[in-house]
């Protein structure tokens, strides 16, 4: 069984007398590093690559490479701090449980809190489009069976999850491949400079605005750093999963944000709501469609199964309720949080659009790798591989990038924070009084 996340006040049954009968049941370690690279691919390659360009050259408008460049760039830094401290502490929960060990409880469960409570919004919006580009004429109930189908397969264990993730991104990767291709043979490109309409900004807030809302295609790495304590050496997989599935990554959005303005002009673009397919001859459209729909899936099996394991070491530590720790012995998924997780997921699809859940998304998960890069800074040296300069560096973008999001998106966003430390100061209050094995603050 991997080892418990060591912080100060850790979960209440660790403690457990040798004469216990059942000890806990724990994650395995069954993921190696073609799984871990798939499951970041699906992660990122998915509703983003197909719904994030119209508004993000919206605020970008000519300078959309630059904003994808700046975007990178951070995402670059995010997954140097992120792949360093999975190497020095690889369990389930990422930011949370770095956040916790280096810096503090309060900090940790900030990180949490906004990566289970964002990122379950992200599900929902993910599901959304997903039905959308499926089946237009019943998107809501294709998209809860959807979050239900591949919720039962994160249930099934995580090498279920790799498999999946692997099989969504060969499909989707081989119909891009033919999708780009037949756009550069045979599209026509818009009657503009491409040089200038590429490299053109309309402002430098319009850009880091744009920056921050490209960024929320990039941010599926972290899938591979909540699953640290299921990955098979993870001191050596992660960090090259991290790494692999990151370049790819970069290569094939850099194509695309080229291709499309060089194509179709930033106006063209800015309005279009399946920019891809617009590219193309409309003949292609039903192909372009069908990837657009398989990618989210993988984002969407990528994202439960990063929710889960976030939530169940949050609630090993106590900071959610402890039914979510719960893992099954045959499987080895924490099955009670991806179910509630999922629960919640299927509520958000039935009351929101998925156009109000991107930004407060972004907003949420740049705040998350800001704990990250701020627990980088706070581990001792002998964990550290990298100059401090890296995290100081991507703890200043992902602050700045917050910053230049829609005063609506960060306000929402600080609202959710309020809301989680509230909550958790009630509960620290209430075990408090209950008696010394209560929760520390």
């Amino acid at each position: 069984m991997p080892a418990e996340p060591e912080t100060a006040d850790t979960n209440p049954d660790s403690d457990a007398t040798p004469a216990t009968p059942t000890p806990p049941v724990g994650l395995a370690r069954r993921i190696r590093l073609p799984g871990a690279i798939g499951i970041g691919l699906a992660s990122m390659i998915g509703a983003g690559l197909f719904a994030v360009w119209g508004p993000a050259t919206d605020a970008a408008r000519g300078g959309l490479v630059i904003a994808l460049v700046i975007a990178a760039v951070i995402a670059t830094l995010n997954a140097f701090s992120s792949a360093q401290l999975a190497m020095a502490h690889p369990v389930a929960g990422g930011a949370y449980a770095f956040g916790r060990r280096y810096v503090g409880p309060w900090t940790g469960f900030s990180a949490g809190w906004l990566f289970v409570t964002g990122k379950t919004a992200s599900a929902a919006a993910i599901a959304s489009i997903a039905a959308a580009y499926l089946y237009p004429p019943a998107p809501v109930p294709l998209a809860v069976g959807l979050i239900v189908v591949f919720a039962a397969l994160n249930m099934a264990g995580v090498r279920t999850t790799a498999r999946v993730s692997i099989a969504i991104v060969a499909t989707v990767l081989t119909g891009l491949a033919v999708a780009l291709i037949a756009a550069v043979s045979g599209g026509a490109a818009a009657d503009l400079d491409p040089v200038t309409s590429i490299v053109t900004p309309a402002s430098p807030y319009g850009v880091l605005q744009g920056a921050a809302l490209l960024f929320f295609a990039f941010a599926g790495y972290a899938r591979m750093a909540t699953l640290g304590e299921e990955v098979v050496e993870p001191r050596r997989t992660l960090p090259r999963a991290i790494f692999t599935a990151l370049g790819v990554v970069l290569a094939l959005y850099a194509t695309v944000a080229v291709l499309l303005v060089s194509m179709l002009g930033v106006n063209r673009l800015v309005g279009s709501v399946t920019p891809l397919a617009d590219v193309l001859d409309p003949a292609w459209t039903p192909l372009v469609v069908a990837i657009a729909g398989i990618a989210c899936l993988g984002s969407l099996v990528g994202i439960l199964a990063g929710l889960s394991r976030t939530s169940l070491a949050m609630a090993r530590e106590r900071d959610l309720p402890g039914l979510l720790a719960r893992i099954s012995p045959r499987t080895k998924a924490p099955i009670v949080a991806e179910a509630i997780i999922a629960a919640l997921a299927i509520l958000i699809v039935v009351l929101l659009e998925p156009a109000q859940l991107v930004a407060a998304s972004s907003s949420a998960v740049l705040l998350y790798y800001a704990v990250a890069h701020l627990s980088a800074l706070r581990q001792p040296a002998a964990e550290r591989w990298q100059p401090r300069a890296v995290a100081i560096a991507g703890l200043l973008g992902c602050v700045v990038l917050v910053a230049a999001l829609p005063p609506v998106s960060i306000l929402g966003t600080a609202v959710l924070l309020a809301v989680g430390l509230l909550l958790r100061m009630l509960a620290v209050r209430l075990r408090a009084r209950s008696g010394p094995e209560g929760l520390a603050p």
